[in-house]
């Protein structure tokens, strides 16, 4: 059998090595020193916009704090998109507090300011007034930004931007990762750029940036001794990985590049395919890094499914999944409120992720081609 291709594996660029090198020579090797702190500058330097970064040990762990960050406690009600990864509600459960689940549009496949509002109104309408909103940039697809930021001013609700797909997308010249009152970002190893494991939390507030470092370094309180008058956590980078992250910045404007390349891939073996819809950008304000280049099958025009793609490109060792399932159909949120039509449901009943990471060859991608070919 073929080597496997994967959906989006880890892609370095050559210069990583050196940093971790450096980190290992200075005895750098903690979650702390200059390759966070570089790291950190760099990520500051390219989202711009007043961003304040904290690197830390994964996106979830981003989540957690901006949710604690923000006041979120037990009985407390969040409002979450449900077409995400898990990790984008899990966070809401670690602090005892409520998902409240949210229905996606068709065009950016994100939270729809329609069922957004509706939800805000019928839950304050019962007495609950949210407490922050989590909006995901899917598959590096922005959301509607202005008008979910225009719900957030109006009913004061704080935004939490779930950015982890999304490093290099922008919305009107803007980059992904700057909407939010907080912003989050992963570099998990599948991610348009990794650490191995890990992540950031953003806000253009610097109390915020000195408070998320306090939580995530053991809340430790200004004592000669070790005193907590708060519950800590350990989540703050290694300096390590922070030297992988900081080669993959000089690499990060390349992979965006070239995961955009992919998604033009699958456009032009499908452009004549009735039936078969590969996702992109609704209008040109927005533009995705394409971190995962997808599409939704309608099997009554193209006379196949998602599903069939699925099992012939796994016959011959090529990775592929049908989109996230949404968390209101998942077991374990099954009795959390939602908002909403079959938006999330039909996408993940009717699409699939291909392979798209940055690093795959002329071989692999002809592999792919010929495959979907047999359906084209």
């Amino acid at each position: 059998m073929d080597p496997k291709i994967y959906l989006s594996s880890p892609h370095m660029g050559g210069t990583e090595e050196g940093y971790v090198s450096d980190a290992f020579k200075t005895n750098w090797v903690a979650p702390l020193g200059p390759n966070i702190d570089s790291f950190e500058e760099a990520l500051e330097r390219y989202l711009q916009e007043g961003s304040c970064v904290v690197a830390l040990s994964s996106g979830t762990a981003a989540l957690h704090l901006a949710l604690i960050i923000l006041g979120v406690e037990h009985g407390d009600e969040v409002l979450c998109q449900s077409m995400t990864f898990s990790a984008s509600a899990n966070p809401i459960a670690y602090q005892g507090a409520i998902p409240v689940f949210v229905d996606s549009e068709a065009e950016t496949w994100n939270m729809c300011p329609h069922h957004l509002e509706e939800a805000i109104k019928d839950r304050i309408s019962k007495g609950k007034k949210p407490k922050a909103i989590i909006a995901v940039h899917i598959y590096g697809m922005p959301f509607r930004i202005d008008e979910i930021v225009s719900i957030s001013k109006k009913y004061q609700i704080p935004l939490i931007e779930d950015s982890a797909e999304s490093l290099g997308s922008s919305y009107k010249n803007k980059k992904c990762g700057t909407f939010g009152d907080i912003s989050i970002l992963s570099f998990n190893g599948n991610k348009i750029i990794t650490t191995s494991g890990g992540g950031a939390l953003v806000s253009k507030d610097k109390n915020v940036k000195e408070k998320a470092i306090f939580l995530a370094t053991q809340a430790r309180d200004k004592a000669p001794h070790y005193q907590h008058s708060q519950i800590g956590y350990n989540y703050r980078l290694s300096n390590i990985c922070a030297g992988i992250g900081l080669g993959q910045m000089e690499v990060l404007d390349d992979h965006v590049v070239l995961r955009r390349e992919m998604n033009q891939f699958y456009r032009d073996i499908f452009q004549d395919v009735e039936g078969v819809s590969v996702f992109t950008e609704p209008s040109g304000v927005y533009y995705s890094n394409h971190w995962l280049s997808c599409i939704t099958v309608d099997e009554k025009k193209s006379g196949f499914t998602s599903s069939a793609i699925l099992s012939a490109l796994k016959k011959e060792n090529i990775e592929a999944r049908p989109l996230w399932k949404p968390m209101h159909l998942q077991p374990v949120f099954k009795d959390a409120p939602y908002y909403g039509g079959n938006i999330a449901e039909t996408l993940f009943k009717n699409g699939l992720c291909l392979p798209s990471g940055s690093n795959l060859t002329k071989s692999e991608k002809q592999r792919i081609k010929e495959v979907l070919g047999q359906f084209v």
